[in-house]
């Protein structure tokens, strides 16, 4: 539950917008980065502006172009966002982030702890043995896929 405390030690201050990277976290994620393709031109984008762009879409839940004006042009940001979720770049920075603010608090890099409510109990309940069982199964054929329809079979008999 947030209390106002929480609030307080959250919010970011010095920051274009609230979602934009301090330069501590910048340094933690730009070795991460992917450097740009080779052959070509050189980058021309920013791209702690477009992870800042990212981030803010994310932060606020706004459509990409709802971004605002300051940053790089939607479809950078978008490409950029697919790209990197593709390739994973996207998880090594969020577990970059993770881990240094786990640290920052005082606490192991990684949970020894889980909590799991009802819900959660009952969605794994209902969804993990479904998809084991159906992996596990030899696939039946149907009457359809064999080409013998049982009046067919019948009529043979």
């Amino acid at each position: 539950m947030w209390k106002p405390e929480h609030r307080l030690a959250a919010r970011r201050v010095c920051q274009r917008y609230d979602s934009d990277l301090t330069d501590e976290e910048w340094a933690l994620v730009a070795p991460i980065i992917p450097p740009g393709k080779r052959g070509g031109g050189k980058r021309t984008v920013n791209i702690r502006e477009v992870l800042n762009g990212i981030f803010y879409v994310l932060w606020t839940g706004c459509q990409w172009k709802a971004a605002p004006k300051d940053l790089p042009p939607k479809s950078t940001l978008h490409w950029y966002f697919m790209l990197w979720d593709w390739d994973g770049t996207l998880d090594r920075i969020h577990h970059s982030l993770y881990v240094a603010v786990r640290e920052q608090a005082g606490r192991e890099a990684s949970p020894t702890a889980a909590i799991i409510d009802s819900q959660s109990a009952k969605t794994a309940q209902k969804g993990g043995p479904r998809s084991t069982r159906r992996a596990m199964m030899r696939a039946r054929r149907s009457r359809v896929a064999n080409g013998i329809s049982s009046s067919t079979r019948s009529a043979s008999c």
